[in-house]
């Protein structure tokens, strides 16, 4: 028989759209909600486990669709050459089981995470949240994912694991890359179709890869079921990813309004990263990163809200990223904040639940706290509608957290 927990005298934000619900009880019966409905109307079971939310807010697990777990230093052009696989491994899975307490239940690796740390959180060797891999990142010659220095000839760096890319060239070559990746078990494909802050020998407002290359990678993925997300800035990179049918586009920092039109039209998502443009900024030199990439950090960064307003106006579908590096990764909440800036912060948290389930494919899952979806839950301490940044203070405002039914954070008394 299923366990019964009955989450109780909550305020409800179930991030479908509705206004928060007082006073309401979740009902949770193995891995899924069984019942939501007013905390003077629910049926306490024996042998439930009943949980007083009172003062508290009860919502969707957050997710991020955009995370770089193997992302270790905030300095990802020499990680690399810094650390043994192993280590670098065990890095990562901290940076997993931070990232579940900070409350994301779900996150998508936009590159670096192969399938084997999929499948360690779904075995339950690591607590962390449910993952989606895009494995290495296909990139050109040159490329954003290209971390060979200008002065070095030599053949392109892949590391087994971390934040190198497989190089490629030629539709044809494309289509090797994506199909072995695909082989290994990835869930998307991670395309770079434009240059990027965090790369040795690239410009960010630069195209990268032709619209044939581009296609080629969506046709392969599109015929086993899956999406492409392709890193981008500029205009023109945006226009070729979406005559070349890429679903899911990333940054976007220097759109035109005219490209905004184009991904609405096209019905693809956009995944700004706000927080790693204000995090680099602010942090990048102490870490290490060089002169010339916080250059193109602080072009990214002046355009960053433009951006994100050019899109809202034009009816865009807005998912929520963080593309954080480092220990920067726990700043991730900082990133609704500051999407709240431009929309409302109940948009912020629908950006960051329910349609980056949609993106995920897997809005009848997760995403909103429904009767039948999976039982991915927080409790955040206070009302984040009135105050977005409780959520980045997760270690005393986060209370509780559950995936799948199963808790794994308590923190209320």
């Amino acid at each position: 028989m299923n366990e019964v927990t009955i989450l109780r005298h909550a305020l409800l934000i179930d991030c479908t759209g509705r206004e928060p619900q007082e006073d309401m009880a979740v009902v949770v019966e193995g891995q899924r909600i069984a019942d939501v409905v007013a905390a003077g109307r629910v049926t306490v079971s024996a042998g439930a486990t009943v949980i007083d939310c009172r003062g508290h807010t009860l919502m969707p697990g957050l997710t991020d669709a955009h995370v770089h777990i193997c992302a270790v230093d905030v300095n990802i052009l020499e990680q690399h050459r810094c650390y043994p696989p192993s280590l670098l491994v065990a890095k990562a899975i901290r940076n997993l089981e931070e990232t579940l307490q900070q409350g994301y239940t779900t996150v998508r690796d936009a590159g670096g995470a192969d399938a084997g740390f999929r499948m360690a959180v779904e075995q339950g060797l690591v607590a962390g949240p449910r993952l989606l891999v895009s494995g290495s990142p296909i990139t050109q010659t040159g490329g954003h994912a290209d971390f060979r220095r200008s002065a070095e000839a030599i053949a392109p760096i892949h590391c087994c694991v971390g934040m190198t890319g497989v190089v490629c060239d030629g539709p044809d070559e494309v289509r090797k890359a994506v199909r072995e990746q695909l082989r290994r078990g990835v869930d998307q494909i991670k395309i770079m179709a434009g240059g990027g802050a965090m790369s040795p020998a690239d410009e960010i407002d630069t195209t990268q890869f032709t619209v044939p290359e581009l296609a080629a990678a969506v046709e392969e993925t599109r015929a086993v079921g899956k999406y492409v997300l392709a890193h981008l800035y500029s205009a023109s990179s945006i226009s070729n990813a979406l005559q070349a049918g890429v679903r899911s586009l990333e940054h976007g920092n220097l759109m035109t309004a005219e490209s905004a039109r184009l991904i609405r039209d096209a019905g693809a998502y956009l995944v700004p990263t706000l927080t790693t443009y204000e995090m680099l900024g602010e942090e990048g030199a102490q870490y290490g990163v060089p002169e010339d990439n916080i250059r193109k950090i602080n072009v990214a960064r002046e355009r960053s809200f433009d951006a994100l307003k050019l899109a809202h106006q034009a009816g865009v579908k807005i998912a929520s990223g963080s593309d954080l590096l480092g220990p920067m990764q726990r700043h991730k909440a900082r990133e609704l904040a500051l999407k709240a800036q431009v929309l409302s912060p109940m948009e912020a948290l629908i950006s960051a639940t329910r349609v980056n389930a949609e993106l995920f494919r897997l809005e009848r899952q997760i995403g909103t706290v429904e009767e039948g979806k999976l039982a991915d839950l927080i409790l955040v301490r206070g009302d984040p509608l009135r105050d977005l940044t409780l959520l980045q203070d997760y270690r005393h405002n986060i209370l509780l957290v559950m995936k799948e039914g199963q808790i794994y954070k308590n923190l209320v008394q």
